[in-house]
C-alpha cells in the first residue's frame, strides 16, 4: 500500500527516459495519481480537455496564477503551461500519492509553493549516454539535438537541488529506485 498524500516532483533532462519511467511506474501503481498540465496552447488532435492538459484562454490562465491557482507554471513558446493545484490538492487529500513530471524550472517553482513535496531527479548513467538516447530518437535537427543537451547540462548541474537522485541505466533498477522514494510496495 503507498505511503498516502505524498507528493512527489520528477524532473530530468530531455532524452532520461521520464515518460518510460512514469508509465512503468503507473502500470504498476495504479493508485498513483500523475497531475494533469494546464496550457493555454491549442488542443492537438486526440488530445482530451482534463486528460492531455486543461485547456485555458490566456486570460484564464492568468487569472489562474494572480489567484495562486497553479503550483507551478511556465511560458514557452508563446504559450503557458502550469500544474493546476486543486486537483493536486484534492487527490492528496484523498489519500493518494501523486506525481508530477516536470522541468526543472517547474521543480523550483514547486520547492516554494509546496516545500513538503518529495524531489527526484532522474539521470542519465553518463553524459555521453544521454548523447547517444536523444540523438538515437531520430526527430531532432543538429541543431535542435545541441539546444537539448546543452540545457541538459545545466540541468545536470543541479542534481543536488534534489532530495534525491535515480541514475535511469537500468529500468528496472531505477523502477525500484521511484517506488522507494515514493514509498510504494513493489506490487
Amino acid at each position: 500500500m503507498a505511503h498516502n498524500g505524498r507528493l512527489t516532483v520528477l524532473t530530468g533532462p530531455s532524452g532520461v527516459g521520464k515518460g518510460t519511467l512514469v508509465k512503468r511506474l503507473l502500470d504498476q501503481h495504479p493508485e498513483i495519481w500523475l497531475s494533469v498540465s494546464a496550457t493555454t496552447r491549442q488542443p492537438r488532435a486526440g488530445e482530451e480537455e482534463g486528460v492531455s492538459y486543461f485547456f485555458h484562454p490566456r486570460d484564464t490562465f492568468d487569472a489562474l496564477v494572480a489567484a495562486g491557482g497553479l503550483l507551478e507554471w511556465a511560458e514557452f513558446a508563446s504559450n503557458c503551461y502550469g500544474t493546476p493545484r486543486d486537483p493536486v490538492e484534492e487527490h492528496l487529500a484523498a489519500g493518494r500519492p501523486v506525481l508530477l513530471e516536470i522541468e526543472l524550472e517547474g521543480a523550483r517553482q514547486v520547492r516554494t509553493s509546496f516545500p513538503d513535496a518529495f524531489q527526484v531527479f532522474l539521470a542519465p548513467p553518463s553524459f555521453a549516454e544521454l548523447e547517444r538516447r536523444i540523438r538515437g530518437r531520430g526527430t531532432d535537427t543538429e541543431d535542435a539535438i545541441q539546444r537539448r543537451l546543452a540545457r541538459a547540462r545545466e540541468e545536470l548541474n543541479a542534481q543536488n537541488e534534489f532530495d534525491a537522485v535515480v541514475v535511469n541505466d537500468d529500468l528496472d533498477q531505477a523502477l525500484k529506485q521511484l517506488e522507494t522514494h515514493m514509498q510504494l510496495q513493489a506490487p
